[in-house]
């Protein structure tokens, strides 16, 4: 239930709070006056489209907040999935600030998407005017119409039929991604198995490359590493640099114990001499193995061909290459039993295909049951609306060449609105008065088959007035009976059922113009029915007026 709204710097209005109540809250006023404003700011609240023009003139932002109380469970679990938490006693909290260049929005004081705000908006609030009346002229629409009442009965079978059409779906696209002709698949099978024959001759072994290319680069490199070898084991064996440091150390061991800093020193030196002892020994013994072959070379050059000639065809590293060779096997598996396969992939289709048609049968029995009660309830509901003589079919038409998730049906509304007229496509015959009045009595069918409980109606009085004003008046009444409702009207006879009444009002001066928005005490709303009945002149008739209808209107609330 929509509890308050809050309004600050959007277009006209500067700032504005308003508190709605339970039933029939009905919102009047001037033309021109700004209630579309009201409206939108809900839409706005909720995730509707926001452009910086509608920030007021002067303000750096808009700003919009709405309360509501959760009214079942449902809406709490969508704001758990969501990680929010509603106040005490369910109270949910949405705010929008709409800034020049960007939005932000919050639900329970957390930061949200407005995808996630329309989410949770569509659970709290359905808001109906010319727009949305509309949408039930689609036929996908009025598919989902009829599903929607058929509910507990076609929302499983919707399930099953999904499932069954995914299974199928998936089935049929292995079977045209794997068409083939027979020529066509000997090709690839020969190409594949050259290939794979290919890479498992090179016998290729993780880390190998890395191997051969060290004992290349030496191998390579053989001359100049002798030579430099060979010289620095000269110049630091015997007769050379070995001999300069021994005498060194010999030297200053006959100093010892005079100088400590000189014996420190001597030490260091015995400690060089000690290295150099080692280094010439390991000189020696790389000098005495090395050895220069030719042949090995050549066959590491070779190799090396081979691992690189794999790498331009089949990968950039072995572990890659390995990788290609286990799914050109895969595929020449799969190629030589093509035939088995393909034999084994029709059968699975036909009983997929067996499967969903079962269920598509199904689910089009259970839409032809409440299509038939759906339509029932619709033809009563209408005629309450002052349609004379009405007919109102649903039929759904099963179209078995084309399933799809939602099985294969087309549903399409048909209504005769006069006495003699041939049923006709909802579509063809509906003017703007009367789909609002078709979109009520819907709304009236609906009432307790759905979740929502709050409603807005903009523009429901279009193109109606006299009997049929009052008839769509007492449908209101009863459909606030168990819902909240906030309606726009130019009508006394609708506004006439308030439960609560608002007056949306626009003041000018010299500098700004502003729409204001106010409950109105009883008084206030007999003179503003009697405007709405007679003009701005309010006359004690057209107060009385205004009373009876008030009046007339208890009655048809009590009945």
């Amino acid at each position: 239930m929509l509890l308050s709204l809050h309004v600050k710097n959007l277009a006209l209005i500067e700032e504005e709070e308003v508190t709605f109540t339970d039933g029939l809250n009905i919102l009047t006023g001037e033309t021109g006056a700004g209630k579309s404003i009201i409206i939108g700011s809900i839409n706005l609240a909720l995730g509707a489209r926001a452009d910086k023009s509608i920030i007021r003139t002067g303000a750096d932002h808009a700003l919009i907040e709405l309360t509501f109380q959760a009214d079942h469970d449902r809406q709490l679990d969508k704001l758990s999935e969501l990680g929010l938490t509603p106040e005490e006693e369910g109270i949910i909290l949405i705010k929008r600030r709409i800034l020049p260049t960007r939005s932000i929005c919050s639900i329970c004081g957390e930061t949200v998407t407005l995808r996630q705000m329309r989410e949770v908006g569509e659970l709290l609030i359905d808001i109906y005017g010319q727009r949305e009346n509309q949408r039930l002229l689609r036929k996908e629409a009025q598919r989902r119409t009829v599903d929607e009442y058929g509910d507990s009965t076609v929302s499983p079978l919707l399930k099953e039929t999904a499932a069954a059409y995914r299974a199928w779906k998936a089935l049929s696209e292995e079977w045209d991604r794997d068409d083939m002709d027979e020529s066509a698949r000997l090709r690839e099978l020969d190409l594949l198995t050259y290939e794979a024959d290919e890479i498992e001759a090179a016998a290729l072994q993780e880390g190998e490359e890395e191997t051969l290319e060290k004992e290349q680069r030496v191998l390579g490199s053989f001359r100049r590493i002798s030579e430099a070898a060979g010289s620095a084991w000269r110049l630091t064996a015997e007769g050379g640099a070995a001999d300069m440091i021994g005498r060194a150390c010999r030297e200053l061991s006959s100093t010892a114990g005079i100088d400590e800093e000189l014996d420190r020193l001597g030490d260091q030196l015995s400690e060089i001499d000690s290295l150099l002892a080692d280094f010439n020994r390991s000189m020696t013994d790389y000098v005495e193995g090395l050895s220069f072959d030719p042949g090995r070379l050549a066959q590491i050059e070779e190799r090396l061909d081979v691992i690189r000639r794999c790498q331009d065809k089949y990968g950039a590293t072995i572990p890659q290459i390995l990788e290609a060779l286990a799914r050109r096997r895969d595929r020449i598996d799969f190629l030589q039993a093509y035939d088995a396969r393909r034999t084994a992939l029709a059968r699975e289709m036909a009983a997929a295909k067996e499967a969903l048609d079962k269920a598509c049968g199904e689910l089009t029995k259970a839409r032809q049951k409440a299509a038939e009660s759906f339509a029932a309830a619709m033809r009563d509901a209408l005629l309450d609306l002052n349609f004379l003589r009405v007919a109102f079919e649903i039929r759904v038409e099963p179209d078995r060449a084309h399933p799809g998730p939602e099985g294969w049906d087309r549903v399409s509304m048909y209504i005769s609105m006069n006495p003699g007229e041939p049923l006709r496509p909802l579509e063809q015959v509906a003017s703007g008065g009367e789909l609002s009045r078709i979109m009520l009595a819907l709304k009236t069918v609906f009432a307790g088959k759905e979740d929502i409980y709050s409603f807005i109606f903009d523009e429901i009085d279009t193109g109606i007035s006299g009997q049929t004003a009052w008839k769509v008046s007492g449908k209101m009444g009863q459909l606030a009976r168990n819902h909240q409702i906030l309606c726009i009207t130019h009508l006394p006879q609708i506004a006439a059922m308030e439960d609560s009444h608002y007056l949306i009002r626009k003041e000018a001066d010299d500098d700004s113009t502003s729409t204001h928005i106010r409950a109105l005490s009883g008084e206030e709303s007999d003179r503003e029915l009697a405007r709405l009945l007679g003009g701005d002149e309010i006359s004690e008739a057209a107060l009385e007026n205004a009373r009876e209808m008030k009046r007339n209107a208890a009655l048809e609330k009590s009945r």
